[in-house]
């Protein structure tokens, strides 16, 4: 099965090494940025949602028409509009864009910065709400006739929309989180859960977790699994390595001062654990050790307090495929990487990164497509025919 890659897009060049001064919204870089990923074959790239940065719609939909392939993972907070709208403004865009558009949930591990945008609500009833919410949502892009929804959170009456999305059968839900509310809401909706980059050991218990809530809820199936790193790459480890440690140094400069600037004060500073069960994770992976793993290395993570995806994958390209593809054996189908030179970065995974891991992914599902196929061959011939007709 084809691996899925995800890169990241922002509306300025900012990153924990590079403090823009630049307006919140460059239009040049973000069609520049977006157009990158395109030209490097990455299959869709995220945008994030914070309280004080630019709607991610809106972003979404400025990317999309300066692009023509490049599909877009819309982050969004449930709770903050209607999930009757919410349906309808994602469905309209996904028309527009040609069935490019995805949608990342985020219920929100943060109380502080919930507030900023209105909502008291703790982290039990917001994930109580976001399962409502994404019922109502699935029933809005799916549902042939009007329906009614009577819950804690939403009470919806004689609700139908004529905004369907080209995708069939809807739109493709991505969740995040790392708790047990987070399991049991994204187990029983999401089409992909979103893991940042643990180890391995630790991500195959995460992704156990996920497959068993989703079990519980009655699905047949199971979720795909991304997980997310900051890889670093150079020609050789040495170099990688020398560069891993400039990017620590620098990130170490400018860390109070980035948290600032993002609005992140809440999220682990001065030596506050952080809310949110994915950054504790992260921050006990770097407590255990600063490698795990063929190339997991956890500093990062620990300078900034694991506000986001922070963990780095550092070697040469083929090192680094070769441990994304210790993530792939273990279930996970999609992976999120994004750099801490954001722009250039996305253009050298492009051409040194993403093509090792697809040639390999690939040579093994030809490999298991012909070793099926001569052990049916195998098979005497009454077994093929009664396997034929049960079938049929």
């Amino acid at each position: 099965m084809p691996v899925e890659f995800i890169g990241m897009i922002s509306t300025k060049d900012q990153s924990e090494t590079r403090l823009s001064a630049g307006p919140v919204i460059d239009k040049d870089y973000t069609r520049r940025f977006a157009r990158a990923h395109e030209d490097a074959g990455f299959d869709r790239v995220l945008i994030g949602y914070a309280s004080a940065q630019p709607d991610g719609l809106q972003v979404a939909a400025y990317a999309a028409a300066r692009t023509e392939r490049l599909g877009f993972l819309v982050a969004h907070r449930p709770g903050f509009v209607a999930p009757t709208l919410a349906a309808r403004q994602f469905a309209t865009l996904d028309q527009f864009t040609g069935g490019r558009i995805a949608v990342h949930i985020i219920t929100g591990g943060n109380d502080s910065e919930q507030r900023r945008d209105g909502d008291h609500l703790g982290k039990d009833e917001r994930y109580a709400r976001t399962d409502e919410y994404l019922d109502i949502i699935k029933l809005a892009w799916t549902s042939q006739a009007p329906f009614s929804y009577d819950g804690a959170h939403y009470q919806v009456e004689d609700f139908y929309s004529e905004v369907k999305s080209p995708q069939q059968p809807r739109i493709r839900l991505y969740f995040g989180g790392s708790s047990d509310a987070a399991y049991r809401v994204g187990g029983k909706h999401a089409d992909t859960f979103a893991l940042w980059g643990e180890p391995l050991a630790e991500t195959k218990q995460q992704i156990d977790s996920v497959n068993a809530a989703a079990s519980n809820a009655g699905r047949t199936d199971i979720p795909g699994i991304s997980v997310s790193f900051r890889p670093i790459l150079g020609p050789t480890q040495e170099l990688a390595w020398e560069r891993a440690h400039r990017i620590l140094d620098l990130t170490r400069e400018n860390v109070e001062d980035f948290r600032k600037r993002r609005r992140r004060q809440d999220w682990g500073l001065g030596g506050a654990q952080p809310e949110n069960s994915g950054s504790r994770r992260l921050l006990a992976a770097a407590a255990k050790g600063e490698l795990h793993d063929r190339a997991l290395w956890t500093p990062l993570a620990q300078a900034t307090g694991a506000a986001g995806n922070s963990t780095a994958l550092v070697g040469t390209p083929e090192t680094v495929a070769q441990a994304l593809l210790d993530y792939i054996d273990i279930g996970v189908t999609t992976i999120l990487i994004r750099g801490y030179d954001p722009y250039d970065d996305a253009i050298d995974y492009g051409r040194h990164l993403l093509p090792l891991v697809r040639e390999e992914v690939a040579r093994r599902d030809a490999e298991r497509a012909g070793a099926n196929a001569a052990a049916q061959a195998e098979q005497p011939a009454p077994a093929r025919a009664g396997q034929a007709a049960v079938s049929a």
